[in-house]
């Protein structure tokens, strides 16, 4: 209730005390206006007050720079408010620079350590004893994975997110994935089924080739001992235009007769368990059969593959029977030729 209302509100009280109650006295009505005088000015005193409390307890907070807002319980006031967000917008600032200049700090680092990784590659080839070669050799190849996933990891997490989307040969990047990983592929005696077709896609092919390797280097990992397999294929349909989602950088409906192609990743592993295949995809997490306690890992991979898949606009998707097989699929356009 205001004051105005207030004063209103007496005012009509006093007309209708005269005019209407003529016999009554007024000295009681001069009496009921000087005790509710009284205490209007007490209350207008104290709320006075409070608000010259608040005022000296805000000039001294706003040069602060920390959240005040805490402090004052009634937010009334704008410049409070335009204080704090901007104390977290330079917090947020602060944090923002601090982990850019890690991921430069990480990304540099990567590149320098590859030239002595190079070297000590060259120095194993020349080892006399063949079994301390494969096994220098493995460990090495290890590590340059290893590196190349936190190159590429900082440049997925960058807010520069470096993509040359064009038309490129799917067999290539499968071919390119494959070179990759030949050094486990001919250690664990894979055999290999590859039924590519070499069709035009339009992707990145660097990113693409990464999300490969993590899956081909996934399937090294958990395919079976006794005879490991792994596959991989390419399948295309036609499909109407309201059936098929706008990919790969189009704008608009697509007409009828586009084109889905799809590439499948195969392994004759472990597989999945079904409590885990709608998680794999999480970051951090590692599934509940703990790869029989083989390999460690981090649950970041298949992460980082989403992240990819979502930024360069293809869908990504997976089946396993556990015991069996583990399938993943990627999704894209076709290219034009």
């Amino acid at each position: 209730m205001s004051i105005w209302f207030s004063l209103f509100l007496c005012l009509c009280y006093n007309l209708y005390f005269l005019f209407l109650l003529p016999e009554t006295n007024t000295a009681y009505l001069i009496y009921l206006d000087i005790l509710l005088g009284v205490c209007g000015l007490i209350y207008g005193l104290a709320v006075g007050l409070k608000q010259k409390h608040r005022r000296d307890k805000k000039v001294k907070y706003l040069p602060y720079q920390t959240i005040i807002y805490q402090d004052f319980p009634e937010m009334k006031d704008y410049d409070i408010a335009e204080h704090d967000v901007q104390v977290l917008q330079n917090q947020l600032k602060e944090q923002f620079d601090l982990n850019q200049d890690l991921q430069d700090y990480i990304a540099k680092w990567c590149h320098e350590v590859k030239l002595p990784l190079a070297a000590g590659l060259l120095m194993a080839e020349r080892m006399e004893d063949g079994k301390l070669r494969g096994q220098m050799q493995e460990q090495l190849e290890r590590i340059n994975q290893q590196l190349k996933s936190a190159l590429l990891g900082c440049k997925v997490q960058s807010s520069l997110f470096d993509i040359q989307i064009k038309s490129i040969s799917l067999l290539d990047c499968v071919r390119a994935s494959i070179g990759n990983n030949q050094f486990f592929l001919i250690k664990n005696h894979f055999e290999l089924d590859i039924e590519v077709e070499d069709v035009p896609v339009y992707t990145d092919k660097n990113w693409l080739v990464y999300v490969l390797d993590q899956l081909i280097s996934n399937a090294i990992k958990y395919a079976a001992e006794d005879r490991p397999l792994l596959k991989l294929w390419s399948e295309q349909k036609e499909l109407p235009s309201m059936e098929f989602p706008v990919l790969c950088g189009s704008s608009g409906k697509r007409s009828f007769g586009d084109i889905r192609m799809q590439l499948f990743i195969e392994d004759n592993g472990e597989g999945i368990l079904d409590s885990d295949i709608r998680r794999i995809f999480e970051k951090g997490y590692t599934g509940s059969n703990h790869h029989n306690g083989k390999y460690k890992s981090t649950g970041m991979g298949l992460y980082m593959v989403a992240k990819i898949m979502e930024k360069l606009g293809h869908r990504i998707f997976v089946e396993s029977e556990e015991g069996k097989y583990t399938r993943f699929g990627i999704e894209f356009c076709k290219g034009r030729g």
